[in-house]
């Protein structure tokens, strides 16, 4: 019972740890990021453009997938994230995992053939395959060291629903081509970055940023040299009125919410 006199504000939720690939390539005006816009029915960011990604689920710190990891290993990304070893796995795994359901894309050593990446996709999206048993079905190794960490948000303590989310980019691979889940998302589209200035209200506040930040490169190679070492700090932004607030007092709006969503269904950061 609160104190007379004495507001108590509500208990923050605590976010679920996500991952979320930004996927780039080199477009004939120059460098592009696809993005998708998820459909007006989900209950987190309903008809906004976003980036690959989603929870990371338990199954997803899973060390059988460490039988077909290329790159750098779960240990060396632990230290990169500053995360646990099986945590560090959990986050690199889902992002290839969220990559591969909502993208089409595999970041593996190799392309496997179009018709057998399809079925496996299946696999994973009805939840009868985890990414391990995936690779093994493709022959394939998982490739971590076509993710480079990029920046890592947290959802504002005021929201119901929050996320944890590490931000990782990635090149498209040679071969690769981009499909959406026609589930969570009705469009898809490579937006071209380069000098380009986003518009906040059609996107959440950390895609947002992700894209004015990635406006000053020109190239995949140079989003991957600034991403080597890059120092990523902790962002948690403060939501005040219709805006979001960062740690360096930017303020950027929040966009509204379609009235066709609905609170049924889940989503990714």
């Amino acid at each position: 019972m609160a104190r007379m006199g004495v507001e108590m504000r509500p208990e923050a939720v605590a976010p679920r740890p996500a991952a979320t690939v930004v996927v780039l390539r080199d477009g004939s005006a120059g460098l592009e990021v696809y993005l998708q816009r998820r459909t007006r029915t989900m209950g987190y960011a309903a008809g906004l453009w976003v980036f690959p990604g989603g929870r990371i689920d338990p199954a997803d710190q899973d060390p059988a997938v460490d039988l077909a990891w290329a790159g750098p290993s779960p240990q060396a990304w632990a230290q990169r994230l500053g995360l646990a070893v099986d945590q560090a796995r959990g986050a690199v795994v889902a992002a290839c995992r969220e990559c591969l359901e909502e993208a089409g894309i595999l970041l593996a050593e190799r392309e496997p053939a179009a018709d057998a990446l399809a079925a496996a996709r299946q696999e994973l999206l009805a939840g009868r395959e985890r990414l391990a048993g995936v690779l093994g079905r493709l022959g394939v190794r998982l490739d971590s060291s076509r993710l480079s960490y990029w920046a890592w948000w947290v959802t504002p303590e005021a929201e119901p629903r929050r996320y944890d989310t590490r931000f990782f980019v990635a090149g498209l691979p040679a071969g690769a081509a981009a499909t959406l889940h026609h589930l969570e998302a009705e469009r898809e589209r490579w937006f071209p970055v380069t000098h380009t200035t986003p518009d906040p209200l059609r996107m959440l506040p950390p895609t947002f940023c992700t894209l004015r930040e990635l406006s000053a490169f020109g190239s995949v190679a140079e989003v991957l040299a600034a991403a080597d070492g890059r120092a990523v700090e902790r962002i948690l932004p403060v939501h005040v009125d219709d805006a979001v607030v960062l740690p360096s007092g930017e303020r950027i709006p929040v966009p509204l919410r379609p009235p066709a969503a609905a609170e049924t269904h889940g989503g990714s950061p």
